[in-house]
């Protein structure tokens, strides 16, 4: 099956029919670059003129589809026009397709044309000089330069700025493409990280606000009631506060509201009373010397969101929390009693342990969470070197779960 050939431009139509109708008008004027008396016409017909000026209008529709094809039949075409009286239409439309051979033709064409031209232009210009020891026959070497090289070295010329201007249109739209990237990549971190600041901030407050809600619904005892109702309206108020200053920061397009002091180790103490409030068993073992601050939050929020789990799922009995730092990175570890198949005595999202295993791979250390030995373990460790504390997450950070009971 043969390939049709494709269309030629329309410009390219115009200008050979531009060309031929040209020509025509300077063959029927009587206006040739020889005369018959000259050695080289060896065809003094006066319509052969116009043979090489169709073949050279021919090929002009093929100067951007077939440049290779159209310069060849060209190049003869020329050669036929010198034996000639001649037109200077075809020798105009002969350096047009030679500069659309080197513009439009492929890589190779348009290195080795114009080395081609350009020797063909030194052998034009010496050889006749030297076998006719005349210098006026370096004129044809300046004929043929006018013909071949200077188009050619046009068309390469227009064809490197070409590819430069094609060059930097891409880069601009791979520097855009990445840039949008960069752009979505941003807005998934923020959105992964706001998700896990609102989780821990009110998360812990919610659950409280069941567990006690629901002990004052079971339990037919003022006093008890009294005091569940107590613990519910300390926690929906600061767990109402936080959420306003959250609300706040973000519909604050001006940037002038203040975040919320970042949570740091020295506040674990308060976070265990806190707990402890709530009706949870909690022995605080505080080894920690000092941290970079972004583990200090990661650490903090762990702790914050294990005795968020212990409350909701934990079996009765001491939950212990354990932070040490040995051999350049912080270990933070909390127990809690654990019993398969028990209900939880308040709903989870399932998405603790996610935040907290993305905490930790974030800060380029490593997590594990799972029941053993009747307890719930939860263990995170933290590099503190500054270099890897701020780096981006990697693909070393190591997790294991066993088990998700939020």
């Amino acid at each position: 099956m043969t390939r049709a050939l494709p269309r030629p431009h329309r410009d390219d139509v115009r200008i050979a029919v531009g060309g031929l109708l040209g020509g025509v008008l300077l063959w029927l004027l009587g206006i040739h670059p020889r005369v018959p008396s000259n050695p080289l016409v060896l065809w003094s017909a006066p319509w052969a003129p116009l043979v090489p000026l169709a073949l050279t209008a021919a090929c002009e529709p093929l100067r951007r589809i077939r440049p290779r094809l159209g310069l060849a039949v060209g190049t003869l075409a020329l050669t036929l026009d010198t034996m000639t009286l001649g037109s200077i239409v075809t020798v105009v439309l002969y350096t047009d397709l030679m500069y659309a051979a080197v513009l439009y033709g492929t890589a190779s064409s348009a290195r080795r044309i114009p080395w081609i031209t350009g020797l063909l232009t030194v052998l034009g210009g010496v050889v006749p000089a030297a076998l006719w020891r005349d210098p006026q026959a370096l004129l044809i070497g300046v004929g043929v330069g006018v013909v071949a090289l200077a188009p050619a070295a046009t068309g390469w010329v227009v064809r490197n700025h070409r590819d430069a201007a094609e060059a930097a249109r891409l880069r601009a739209e791979q520097t855009a493409l990445l840039a949008e990237m960069d752009r979505a990549q941003a807005v998934t971190a923020e959105r992964a990280r706001m998700a896990r600041e609102l989780h821990d901030m009110v998360a812990n407050h919610l659950s409280a606000i069941a567990i006690h809600s629901t002990a004052a619904l079971s339990l037919d005892d003022p006093g008890t009631s009294r005091d569940a109702l107590g613990v519910i309206r300390e926690n929906s108020v600061a767990g109402l506060a936080e959420m306003r200053r959250l609300i706040g920061i973000l519909r604050d397009s001006s940037g002038d509201l203040e975040p919320a002091a970042t949570p740091t180790l020295d506040g674990l103490a308060t976070l265990v009373e806190g707990a402890r409030a709530n009706g949870l068993d909690v022995r605080l073992q505080d080894g920690h010397g000092r941290v970079p601050a972004p583990v200090e939050l990661a650490a903090y929020r762990i702790v914050q969101e294990s005795l968020t789990n212990a409350l909701k799922h934990a079996a009765p009995g001491p939950v212990r929390v354990t932070l040490g730092q040995t051999d350049g990175a912080l270990r933070v570890e909390v127990t809690s009693p654990y019993r398969p198949g028990d209900t939880p005595r308040a709903p989870g999202s399932g998405s603790g342990l996610t935040g907290m295993r993305e905490r930790a791979t974030l800060l380029g250390g490593t997590f594990a969470a799972g029941a053993k030995a009747g307890l719930w373990t939860v263990r995170a460790t933290f590099p503190l070197t500054e270099s890897e504390t701020e780096a981006r997450p990697q693909a070393h950070a190591q997790t294991q779960a066993q088990g998700d009971p939020t």
